[in-house]
């Protein structure tokens, strides 16, 4: 029975040797799902135009950032928050009537679809940005992220402006 043990190892560990390799071979080109990742870069469908960051008259108040969006996706999905770089805090805002008088306030989750092109403009849905960095200079811009619903994210560079800009 022993040399029965030793014919079947001998005669079996080639081919499970071999089927290893190929299967370590398989795994081995790395590059083309991080390529592939690259292009899925962002919210499949979506793209952000004119985005501008005005900063605050007065300091340490919170800067708002405008920006136009566009949705040629196939599935509906909801923008659901915003961070921007730098800064301690960021918040989808919106005005809206109430009591009478109408008054910015935090946005409920702002429902996209298919062909919806969405302006965040002065007087309507904003982000605002909450603790700023002292040194964030005119000209320059920063990074501002848009999460969505099933958590993909979508970001662009904002053009950092003067308060008395052009909004």
């Amino acid at each position: 029975m022993k040399k029965t043990m030793n014919f079947r190892t001998a005669f079996i560990a080639p081919f499970c040797a071999a089927g290893l390799a190929l299967s370590l071979a398989a795994c081995g080109g790395s590059e083309a799902p991080v390529e592939e990742a690259a292009e899925q870069a962002g919210v499949p469908g979506m793209s952000v135009d004119n985005a501008r960051l005005v900063l605050p008259p007065v300091a340490g108040n919170p800067a708002a950032i405008y920006f136009d969006v566009a949705y040629e996706g196939d599935r509906g999905l909801a923008i659901r928050k915003a961070s921007v770089e730098g800064a301690e805090s960021a918040m989808l805002h919106n005005y809206t009537e109430w009591e009478g008088k109408m008054q910015m306030m935090e946005a409920l989750d702002i429902v996209v679809k298919k062909g919806d092109k969405i302006a965040f403009e002065p007087g309507g849905q904003h982000v605002m940005a909450f603790g700023l960095p002292e040194d964030l200079a005119v000209g320059s811009s920063v990074e501002v992220t848009l999460t969505v619903s099933g958590g993909a994210t979508q970001t662009f560079s904002a053009e950092v402006r003067a308060a008395g800009e052009e909004r």
